[in-house]
């Protein structure tokens, strides 16, 4: 059973994404206030805002934690068509109070034209690398070259998708079976062009990102998309949340390896579920880290939890309003799995509507 928590986020504006940390203790929101605010999770389970700022001349879109091993940073991006890299600095040895830290800004990066509209960290094992995407369609990838400076950082690649981008998600696999990967989401509006999902990957001769796949099927507005925890799986699983929620399988395909080979992976793309429960736009898509649960969010103000059987067959275990109660008549009381982990681990209320209260689950 989970239990919903309201915080009274005091943004003056719409909040558009929450983002938890590797361990779920810590929580950022960002507005279209301009600010961005740190929560922290107390010991009797209560979240205390601890830090508050304005980060950008304009609406913020996401915001997103680094590993912890690179420390305490956060990256956000906005409409004045940058991303920002903030780290925490805590006080003096001497100062015994935590409140005492306060965030800097490292960097501002201004190479878009356009609104930056989503940010992500890559992957731990690649190192500290940064990818925005962007209104004017191009995905970048910066790098710290030392962690230890992050007021360092070099654009290492530019992909031009010609579309429109709002959204972006790395494969997490750490095998060397996989070169990294990137899917990037579309909410290009145009119906002539099909396929509004594309999957990119690193070419280790060319040193260049190359374009693996493209959803053909996927034609409508893409607003959130994200890969499953690998887990040792020998291929991807990606949703996505456009006006329905989907989930597709993208499994490498064997491939001759011949002299001067630089192509990307051929990939077979099957889709495993679609649902239309929300009856409206899905906004968010989230996977609980052990990749058995995902949770998504609509329009309907709702919430959303799937969890797959031993036959691959997905289907809604519950329903959440977005004050934390179940709905009625919903298979709320199934069982599923505890999110308590963190995170990316709790399914998080963010719509077009906006909310001026973060809505958690579970406490």
């Amino acid at each position: 059973m989970f239990v919903a928590r309201s915080i009274a986020a005091d943004h003056k504006d719409l909040i558009h994404d929450v983002s938890y940390d590797f361990h779920g203790r810590r929580m950022a929101t960002c507005s279209s206030d301009q600010s961005v605010k740190v929560w922290d999770k107390s010991d009797n389970g209560e979240w205390n805002c601890t830090a508050s700022w304005k980060t950008h001349s304009g609406s913020v879109w996401r915001v997103t934690w680094a590993h912890p091993e690179f420390g305490q940073v956060l990256a956000s991006c906005s409409f004045d068509r940058t991303a920002a890299v903030w780290e925490e600095i805590v006080g003096e040895s001497n100062d015994k109070q935590r409140g005492l830290s306060h965030w800097i800004k490292r960097t501002t990066l201004v190479d878009s034209r356009t609104s930056v509209t989503d940010v992500k960290f890559a992957p731990k094992h690649m190192g500290l690398m940064l990818t925005t995407c962007s209104a004017d369609g191009v995905v970048r990838i910066y790098e710290a070259p030392d962690v230890m400076n992050l007021s360092q950082w070099s654009l290492q690649h530019e992909i031009s998708c010609k579309l429109r981008c709002s959204c972006i998600s790395w494969s997490p696999s750490s095998s060397r079976a996989h070169a990294p990967m990137i899917a990037v989401g579309s909410d290009d509006s145009n119906s002539s062009y099909s396929g509004k999902v594309h999957i990119y990957e690193y070419i280790e001769n060319t040193r260049k990102y190359a374009k693996a796949e493209h959803l053909m099927t996927v034609t409508d507005p893409v607003h959130d998309i994200a890969f499953a925890p690998n887990l040792g799986r020998s291929f991807h699983v990606l949703a996505i949340a456009t006006k329905d929620l989907r989930i597709f399988k993208l499994i490498p395909m064997r491939r001759e390896v011949t002299a001067g080979s630089s192509g990307p992976t051929k990939l077979q793309v099957q889709i495993v579920a679609q649902f239309d429960n929300h009856n409206s736009q899905v906004w968010r898509v989230s996977w609980n880290i052990s990749s058995t649960l995902l949770a998504s969010s609509g329009d309907d103000g709702c919430v959303r939890l799937w969890k797959a059987n031993y036959m691959d067959n997905w289907k809604c275990t519950a329903i959440l309003r977005g004050d934390g109660s179940p709905v009625a008549g919903s298979s709320s009381q199934a069982a599923v799995p505890s999110t308590a982990g963190g995170p990316q681990h709790a399914p998080l209320q963010a719509s077009s509507a906006g909310r001026k209260k973060a809505q958690l689950m579970p406490g």
